[in-house]
């Protein structure tokens, strides 16, 4: 019986009734302060970057208070400047909170440099191939005396001998010395 009196009792009433109090202030502080820290409903517009320069796609983002990371864009494209924006993550028109870095993608001031692959004493027709689905582009042949007819012996970039394993750009023109078949 002493037990259900306690229960009864105003002190008991009043610690709850605080406990409750206490409990909806701090759950109430730590949410508002959440919505504060975390910038909720404050969102920036992601601009269109693609095609432009890549100082003024900076200039554009940090006008915006936007950050930025530029990815290593392997892949050259003729047509494109060098130096502008191929594609971008997020995409435009997202919405983005302040400080969200932006991932770049830009086109390369030339092609990827590749090396040259060992084609020296290779028929003329397998290093074409071997240069070609490397992404080089055999421009021209000068034939000197050699025994073995068609086997490549040279392979000049710029009009300079270069050997296997420099590295050159890709959709370099190259130029091939072979054999005549004659001693």
């Amino acid at each position: 019986m002493k037990i259900l009196n306690h229960f009864k009792s105003n002190s008991l009433l009043k610690h709850l009734l605080l406990m409750l109090m206490i409990s909806f202030l701090v759950f109430f502080l730590v949410y508002n302060y959440l919505k504060l820290y975390t910038k909720h409903n404050s969102y920036v517009k992601v601009p269109n970057l693609s095609g432009k320069n890549l100082d003024e796609a900076i200039s554009i983002l940090n006008n915006n208070k936007l950050k930025y990371e530029v990815l290593d864009s392997s892949k050259f494209f003729i047509d494109i400047p060098s130096y502008s924006i191929i594609s971008q993550i997020p995409e435009e028109s997202e919405f983005v909170k302040k400080n969200r870095k932006i991932y770049l993608n830009v086109n390369p001031k030339n092609f990827q440099k590749v090396s040259l692959p060992n084609v020296i004493q290779i028929t003329k027709r397998n290093a074409e191939s071997i240069l070609t689905a490397l992404g080089f582009k055999v421009k021209d042949f000068s034939y000197i005396d050699n025994i073995g007819k068609d086997m490549v012996l040279d392979v000049l970039y710029q009009g300079e001998k270069i050997l296997p394993g420099q590295k050159i750009p890709m959709n370099s023109e190259i130029d091939l010395i072979l054999g005549n078949g004659e001693r």
